[in-house]
């Protein structure tokens, strides 16, 4: 979750936002089904003119490296207010067996749900992300999801009384916290760590993500936050190489946040009644509003730690060098969408 910019506007409330890989524009109506695994996907484009990126070239999802799956030596608890519901929440790691993936348990609901952390149970991404159908809902999750994928724990089943988790500081930090007291220990199941060969390129209104090809398994996110003028929020980059110690080290403790206006708006909504300025970051003309800074750059880190989370819906690992501007959790999900269906195709191509 982090301040709204107009291009998220743009990108949330319309599905048929141009979705482009390697030069060609299609419906991100992806099987996220289709695993990417061993094997190496192909597909071709058309081969038309593009205005944006040219002409149409052969894009390839492969594996290029493979690791041991982790799950939680022990379970891990933590507890606070939902920003959403401003009710008490309690959030319970648990282990779980190999190839689990992430799981969340709606343990307030009877019998109790659980819903998948998986690409095609997402159904809303406006200010958040959102899996699963009401009642049966949890939102709220990109905080989550990244303190795990930043530590590269796989499978975990995640138990909530309420249908978000805890908001604490309004960062990743308690949930590492807990989760590195916790400990990891290694499966026998393997993950795959997935590149491309060619661009991936995901755009709409004034915002772009793109995962380029890098020299190895390593896994590279650049973001530049521009909401333009007059906007009270300067212009932010920020680089980090995704590893468990810089995820720890370098983005848990960076908060979400808002815009003085947009706080208001939510209350009017009822939504965030019991937080205050010192909860998150509210952010007004000339900076935090009762609050300071971790780090000068802090509002891009968190929007790298959304990107974390909301790429680990995809189910296995990401390397190479993505490239983020203006983007948010609408055009994050676009792209793992547009990975799923680059995987989609190839398959039905080689059928």
């Amino acid at each position: 979750m982090a301040g709204k910019a107009k291009p998220e506007n743009a990108i949330a409330g319309n599905l048929w936002s141009k979705v482009c890989v390697v030069g060609q524009a299609f419906q991100p109506d992806c099987d996220a089904s289709v695993r990417l695994e061993s094997l190496t996907y192909k597909t071709r484009t058309r081969g038309r003119q593009n205005p944006h990126y040219g002409p149409g070239k052969v894009s390839t999802v492969r594996t290029v490296k493979q690791r041991n799956q982790r799950t939680l030596a022990r379970p891990a608890e933590a507890g606070g207010i939902g920003f959403l519901t401003s009710a008490p929440v309690r959030i319970r790691f648990l282990p779980a067996a190999p190839d689990t993936g992430i799981v969340f348990v709606r343990t307030d609901l009877k019998p109790a749900v659980r819903i998948e952390a998986r690409l095609e149970n997402v159904t809303g991404t406006d200010r958040r992300t959102t899996l699963g159908q009401p009642p049966a809902q949890v939102s709220l999750v990109e905080h989550v999801l990244a303190a795990l994928a930043g530590l590269r724990i796989d499978n975990c089943i995640v138990e909530l009384n309420a249908p978000e988790p805890p908001g604490l500081d309004g960062s990743a930090l308690k949930f590492v916290e807990v989760l590195r007291k916790s400990g990891t220990i290694l499966q026998a199941a393997v993950r795959p760590i997935c590149g491309v060969e060619e661009a991936v390129i995901v755009q709409a209104g004034g915002a772009s993500l793109s995962l380029h090809p890098g020299m190895s398994d390593e896994f590279k996110i650049s973001y530049v936050l521009d909401y333009g003028s007059p906007s009270p929020i300067g212009r932010q980059s920020h680089t980090q190489i995704i590893t468990p110690e810089s995820f720890a080290n370098d983005l848990a403790d960076c908060r979400t946040y808002v815009l003085d206006q947009e706080a208001h708006a939510l209350r009017r909504q009822g939504l965030g009644e019991r937080l205050t300025t010192a909860d998150l970051l509210v952010i007004g003309p000339h900076g935090p509003i009762g609050n300071r800074y971790r780090h000068a750059n802090e509002l891009v880190r968190h929007k790298i730690l959304d990107i974390v989370g909301d790429l680990a819906l995809l189910g296995h690992d990401l390397c190479g060098h993505l490239v983020a501007c203006r983007s948010g959790h609408a055009l994050n999900v676009e792209l793992a969408r547009a990975l799923c269906q680059t995987a989609r195709r190839s398959v039905r191509a080689a059928a």
